[in-house]
């Protein structure tokens, strides 16, 4: 299985439906489970750090008009320019983003505790030279959103996870800035969301995240170098 694949997708699996929203997966075999969504808040579409796919405009007309363009981890820029562009509207970027506009060929705006006027609330999760990152909140609807430090995509999970946190983060888990939440449902930047039970599979990534990192260290090293 190709750890990730470059070109434009030509088709892409729908995930993660909702009353208010949906995912995509561009590319559905690659090992790095690229995950996208879109949310409808009050009549307009939100685009949350997408890849690019023949036929995702249908998709975005089924829930409204498109308002903006969202980039929630410094190295998820993905294709956010590109749909931007073609729906005349900016890439929105949290406040504390630095050296990911000049690589953004598109009109910028920035956000700071709340996405606008969507009322979904901004909570920083990493800020430093090497990683920036935004988690976003929908009280209305209990939907949370988390770019990275947490996922499902199989090299997140240790075991019977169901949510996992990221192989870079596990020593040091973002507790305090996620573990205040109790989501409906977590959608995330790697993987298929979790939809059931989200409190209680957020709950375990975060407190038995350092208890199982040889597992999963173990199990990444099986994938890397098979006897």
């Amino acid at each position: 299985m190709t750890f990730r694949v470059d070109e434009r997708a030509t088709d892409f699996r729908e995930i993660d439906r909702f009353e208010g929203g949906v995912g995509w997966l561009a590319h559905p075999d690659e090992r790095m489970q690229r995950a996208s969504h879109a949310l409808e808040i009050d009549g307009d579409v939100w685009v949350f750090d997408p890849v690019d796919a023949d036929g995702i405009d249908d998709l975005f007309a089924e829930f409204g008009e498109v308002a903006g363009v969202v980039v929630m981890l410094d190295r998820h820029k993905r294709d956010a320019a590109a749909i931007a562009n073609r729906y005349n509207v900016p890439v929105f970027l949290p406040d504390f983003f630095e050296g990911v506009t000049e690589e953004l060929d598109a009109p910028v705006a920035r956000f700071s505790r709340t996405l606008s006027d969507t009322g979904l609330e901004a909570q920083p999760v990493v800020d430093n030279r090497f990683w920036q990152e935004v988690a976003l909140y929908n009280p209305d609807d209990g939907t949370l959103l988390v770019p990275e430090s947490v996922g499902t995509a199989a090299y997140f999970l240790a075991g019977n996870e169901r949510l996992g946190v990221h192989p870079m983060r596990r020593a040091v888990p973002p507790r305090d800035e996620l573990g205040r939440f109790r989501p409906e449902r977590v959608l995330v930047g790697h993987g298929r969301g979790v939809t059931s039970d989200a409190v209680t599979a957020l709950e375990d990534a975060l407190s038995n995240s350092v208890r199982h990192m040889p597992r999963l260290y173990a199990g990444m090293a099986r994938q890397l170098f098979p006897i």
